[in-house]
């Protein structure tokens, strides 16, 4: 056997997973099509993500703590309405408490974690690389490049993102459906400063957040101001005029739906559209193979979750290879798939149905199912057990936690 693991896949997810493993001493073979210098770049991936707190505990125990602290923005609020309307949902960190999560560019979590991955001696990275087979026996998993070199270890990962190949040639079957919808990304500098309050604005079009980020660097054309990337949902036909939208023309737009929540507002950076889906694998595992984040799941992005259940998955898959590899068992044979399946599923699953569930109940139109949603909002702003539920799933702290989230090393 060349490594414990052959991950497909060096995106986010996979390369969490490889320095999580690493950090216990089980090995990895890291495989990716795309040369990975090339996704750390602003043209690539202009998105930011919320990470939640449980998974930047994770991402401080492996070692990335200075990014989030550096370049993060904590969120210590999230506000929600319905529209502009006076009724809202407030949710509160609370003094001395860890943020609900934090803001952090995907770019430069990119490259902090190829930086960690590079300087760690028990991951082998091969990128850009051409796999032409994946052979899965009952011995090991066998993988082939283009190149000629072939690798070897008791068990496959596929990391490899919601189109993923190794999941196909697998013969895992997906449940799934694409909305009406996709997602305007971009980010705006702004007059009045966010507070590090996240703001998620519900309309039957779709919702529109405000994410609080860092702020602009004082020698960046217009010197320091807040920053806030932005989240908005549109309707699929439009998309492809948003995305033809200028910087004064989409600022306008924002703006009209925002009710001067940020003041005036620049549009700092070039808007991407995103198609948006669901989708659930049949199932997490096949002979000496398992399924982790985009690659066994994908959500609305009206919860910022989709990253996050994607950590908690690389949370409870490094555990269990742990625990398997310190008793002496075989990573690839079924039982150890089976006890992270059977962790992650049910979870994810709830996860899903949520956040779908939200966003078609947010987009009926008209007056009446207005007016039961913002009764609705205002009934859960006066229950606090039920927000201390909302809070815990933000936070991604409900279920059983692997070590990890919880900060702490297997």
């Amino acid at each position: 056997m060349n490594a414990d693991v052959i991950i497909v896949g060096g995106g986010l997810i996979g390369s969490t997973l490889a320095l999580a493993l690493a950090r216990h001493e089980v090995t990895s073979i890291v495989v990716d099509s795309l040369d990975l210098d090339v996704t750390t770049m602003a043209a690539f991936d202009g998105r930011a993500s919320a990470v939640a707190s449980a998974s930047a505990r994770m991402l401080r125990a492996l070692g990335l703590g200075e990014l989030l602290d550096k370049d993060g923005c904590a969120i210590r609020a999230i506000r929600v309405t319905d529209g502009t309307a006076p009724q809202f949902l407030h949710f509160d960190a609370g003094e001395g408490s860890d943020p609900l999560g934090i803001m952090v560019e995907n770019g430069l979590l990119r490259v902090a974690l190829l930086d960690a991955v590079r300087a760690t001696p028990e991951i082998t990275l091969i990128a850009p690389a051409t796999i032409t087979s994946l052979v899965r026996d009952g011995h090991a998993a066998t993988l082939s490049l283009a190149d000629g070199r072939v690798f070897t270890a008791p068990l496959a990962i596929a990391a490899d993102g919601r189109k993923s190949k190794t999941r196909e040639a697998a013969g895992i079957r997906i449940a799934g459906w694409h909305y009406p919808n996709a997602a305007l990304v971009s980010m705006v500098a702004h007059t009045v400063p966010h507070g590090a309050v996240a703001c998620e604005l519900f309309y039957p079009s779709g919702p529109m957040a405000l994410l609080p980020m860092t702020d602009t660097a004082p020698d960046s054309p217009g010197g320091a101001r807040p920053r806030s990337a932005i989240v908005w949902t549109v309707d699929a036909d439009s998309a492809a005029g948003a995305r033809k939208l200028g910087p004064k023309a989409l600022a306008g737009e924002i703006a009209a739906r925002i009710d001067g929540t940020l003041g005036d507002i620049e549009v700092i950076a070039p808007q991407a559209v995103w198609p948006l889906g669901y989708h659930h694998a049949a199932s997490y595992t096949a002979d000496r193979l398992v399924l982790v984040g985009d690659a066994a799941h994908g959500i609305h992005p009206i919860a910022g979750q989709g990253l996050n259940m994607g950590f908690r998955d690389v949370a409870a898959l490094a555990e269990v290879l742990v625990e398997a590899a310190r008793t002496g068992q075989d990573l690839g044979s079924p039982d150890v798939l089976a006890r992270y399946s059977a962790w992650r599923r049910l979870d994810n699953s709830m996860v899903g149905m949520v956040t779908d569930g939200l966003n078609r109940l947010f987009a009926v139109p008209g007056r009446l199912p207005a007016a039961v949603r913002r009764f609705g909002l205002a009934g859960v702003e006066r229950l606090p057990p039920l927000k201390a539920r909302f809070m815990a799933e933000a936070r991604g702290e409900t279920g059983k936690l692997p070590a990890l989230l919880k900060g702490e090393l297997v």
